[in-house]
């Protein structure tokens, strides 16, 4: 495993690799580690996973780590509004396939997607967080630098809500077009819960995994522009606790802008 390049962005620490399955593999080892380091230290370790193909060869190699699933809980980050129950495009679904079934969690705490009151099911959720405070975030940047489904301008950087409705973008749900989640634009759906940017943020380390050329632009936006909700993902060079992880496929034609 080779590293291409260490740096950072602001405050933020970044690692670039050679391919995405580099890329995974030395996520995935830095989140096992901080896992056991914060076991050392408390019972329980709260974590939540992002459900998107930038995951996908992070979360195969972190199940392979040597870890005491049982005292963690785990929760995802957003979810879809109106698929059918137990529909495959459920985020909840992409997980559960990856890793939600694949390890012994002490608990997994999934939104529905499928209940009609919407704002109670925001509630149950926010309760649950507050309840299990986060030790560690999971995530991805969208193709429009997105956090979860925090879409530009409608993200809040000082969110005082910890879940919410959104409406998607038009660009976030092509993403998922894109990615090979849904036939066509028509089918995914308009609405969906997020966590918010804070919820994400408050986290005590954040690891965001970005592979692949069709998040280059994403990750020039991250790196080089103003922090703003133009650009969500810019927030994350505020962070001394996060790493963002890139291989040469996403960072090519910016690499200059790591330091």
């Amino acid at each position: 495993m080779s590293v291409v390049m260490n740096g950072t962005a602001g405050k933020l620490r970044i690692k670039v690799f050679k391919n995405r399955e580099e890329l995974g593999e030395d996520a995935a080892q830095m989140v096992a580690q901080q896992i056991n380091t914060l076991q050392e230290e408390q019972e329980m370790v709260n974590i939540i996973f992002a459900a998107a193909a930038s995951q996908n060869e992070f979360l195969a190699k972190l199940i392979t780590h040597n870890v005491d699933w049982t005292r963690v809980n785990a929760f995802h980050m957003d979810e879809y509004i109106g698929l059918p129950e137990g529909a495959p495009e459920h985020f909840s679904h992409f997980l559960g396939e990856r890793i939600f079934t694949k390890v012994p969690f002490a608990n997994v705490f999934r939104l529905n997607g499928n209940v009609d009151d919407t704002e109670a099911e925001c509630e149950r959720y926010s309760s649950l967080l507050r309840q299990y405070p986060t030790d560690i975030t999971c995530m991805g940047i969208g193709e429009n630098t997105h956090l979860a489904f925090n879409d530009p301008y409608e993200a809040d950087f000082n969110d005082n809500k910890l879940v919410k409705v959104v409406k998607l973008h038009v660009a976030s749900r092509q993403q998922q077009v894109n990615e090979g989640c849904f036939a066509t634009l028509s089918q995914v759906p308009e609405y969906a819960y997020t966590l918010t940017v804070p919820a994400l943020l408050k986290a005590k380390a954040v690891f965001c995994m970005v592979p692949g050329s069709s998040k280059l632009e994403a990750v020039q936006h991250t790196l080089v522009d103003d922090i703003s909700v133009r650009y969500p993902s810019t927030i994350l060079r505020t962070l001394q606790n996060a790493v963002l992880f890139l291989d040469e496929d996403s960072v090519k034609g910016v690499i200059e802008h790591v330091n």
